[in-house]
């Protein structure tokens, strides 16, 4: 069987940032990811959502995930499970390696705090113009 080459197809990275976002908040235990004002190469502050993606030169993805855990929960087994579930949710959806998530916990959260919608994982930049 061949294979037809029609084309390229390209992948946002700000899809693929969706699909690690919900990953992420889908493993028992997190509570929500951790936005925060960061700067880029271009001294331009953005809001990110918690979620940073690096593409290495052999198009493998690293991924650096900030989150917040519920209290009570084991640290090690809920960001391997997010290790996991990003890896596979990103190859599956986008068939894109991930060579390394890195799970930055920034805090523990209650269990009577109400978790977040992920509404705010699928607003677009030009969406606020």
């Amino acid at each position: 069987m061949t294979t037809e080459n029609i084309g390229d197809i390209v992948i946002s990275p700000r899809v693929l940032e969706v699909i690690t976002g919900i990953a992420a908040t889908k493993v028992e235990g997190v509570h929500s990811l951790h936005n925060k004002v960061v700067t880029d190469r271009l001294s331009k502050a953005t809001l990110s959502k918690g979620v940073y993606l690096q593409t290495e030169e052999d198009g493998t993805i690293n991924t650096d995930i900030y989150v917040y855990l519920q209290y009570g929960v084991s640290v090690p087994e809920v960001a391997m499970a997010v290790q996991k579930a990003v890896k596979a949710a990103v190859y599956e959806m986008a068939d894109v390696i991930v060579s390394s998530v890195n799970i930055h916990v920034q805090g523990m959260v209650t269990e009577k705090t109400a978790k977040p919608d992920m509404k705010s994982l699928f607003e677009e930049d030009f969406l606020d113009d």
